[in-house]
């Protein structure tokens, strides 16, 4: 039996519930999972395969397998065909930011989640070794985290967006809706972001969907506004401001 293993922050994982997104079917299963919240632990399993004969197997990183039976492997394979043109759209959206996007068995009640390659640092290893003042910044190209995003194609969420995809895959809402909830994995699955700012801007103009307010009819109004306050001075105006000054 196969030991199974989460490396993550303290921050992520401080009170040791199913918080970790990888988690949820695992801990759904009835599965024991050991949570390794110590920098230390990252430099330990490195060297620690096994332990009483037990295999460690992270659940942070790719490949991870369940016991299921043949109706569960039969719905996954089918889900898998189903959303496989959804993943193939999510790939040429986030392109480089990803190395695949794939259908998931890990998650229940998320819509998805960012895991890592087998021979790559893990998201705590890799926030580690950026907080590092004297690190070796030529291993950070090959040794960082190479990020896999898995789908849930039980999740409402997914299976709208599956639906906007097939009926236009190069909407704007679309890609908005796709970087978003890679970026919010992102951060859930304890990476960091390269520019907050534009995750910013993306939950504003999502709130601002939200409440109905129209984004061209608010641009248009800015510009309008900005018009007025660089129109030049009437003729006369200075004029008249000399007289009242006479007046005074």
């Amino acid at each position: 039996r196969n030991v199974l293993r989460t490396l993550c922050s303290r921050q992520l994982c401080s009170k040791y519930t199913s918080d970790c997104l990888s988690c949820e079917r695992v801990i759904r299963r009835g599965l024991e999972v050991l949570y390794m919240v110590d920098p230390i632990d990252e430099y330990a399993v490195q060297q620690l395969k096994e332990y009483d004969g037990k295999q460690l197997v992270c659940v942070t990183k790719e490949g991870l397998e369940l016991p299921e039976d043949e109706d569960e492997n039969k719905k996954f394979e089918e889900n898998k065909a189903k959303f496989e043109n959804l993943c193939k759209v999510m790939k040429e959206i986030l392109d480089k930011k990803v190395e695949k996007v794939v259908v998931s068995n890990r998650l229940v009640t998320s819509p998805c989640c960012i895991v890592t390659s087998q021979y790559g640092w893990s998201a705590n290893m890799e926030r580690i070794m950026k907080a590092q003042a004297l690190r070796d910044t030529s291993t950070m190209g090959y040794m960082s985290a190479k990020k896999h995003l898995e789908i849930n194609p039980d999740h409402a969420i997914v299976k709208s967006l599956r639906e906007k995809a097939e009926t236009d895959k190069n909407d704007k809402s679309v890609k908005d809706l796709v970087l978003l909830l890679f970026e919010t994995s992102l951060l859930i699955s304890g990476f960091s972001l390269e520019d907050p700012t534009i995750h910013a801007s993306r939950i504003h103009r999502m709130i601002k969907l939200g409440l109905g307010i129209d984004e061209e009819e608010e641009v248009a109004a800015a510009a309008e506004e900005a018009a007025t306050d660089d129109m030049p001075p009437l003729e006369g105006d200075e004029d008249d401001a000399s007289r009242m000054e006479e007046v005074d």
